[in-house]
């Protein structure tokens, strides 16, 4: 089993930042994969950004430019950092974990809001 634990969200006004992080623990061999996701009132859960091993990145449109993921392999935790972010950016952001099984893993989500 992998734990994840989300922290870094809140309320903050539209043109903020806010930093996000995923910690995974518990029985982890291999991690291969390592993203974000969101879920918004009404709307289906989304891809946000992901990350893979050898650090190669893929980002939403709505996001390319203002949101950048990164991680640190020797913490097994990822980070988005989300920047000039927008009401539409309001949602539920869960962190998601790839492992080698291959099984995924999902952390309890963090809420963003971004008031206009």
């Amino acid at each position: 089993q992998v734990q994840l634990v989300e922290s870094g969200g809140g309320l903050v006004q539209a043109g903020g930042s806010l930093r996000l992080s995923c910690a995974a623990s518990g029985s982890i061999v291999r991690i291969l994969t390592m993203g974000w996701y969101r879920q918004a009132p009404g709307k289906q859960r989304e891809l946000v950004a992901s990350i893979v091993s050898d650090s190669s990145t893929n980002y939403a449109d709505s996001v390319k430019g203002r949101f950048t993921i990164s991680r640190d392999n020797a913490k097994n935790t990822v980070y988005l950092q989300m920047n000039s972010l927008k009401p539409d950016d309001t949602a539920v952001y869960y962190c998601k974990c790839l492992v080698v099984g291959p099984f995924n893993y999902w952390g309890q989500g963090t809420q963003v809001t971004v008031s206009s």
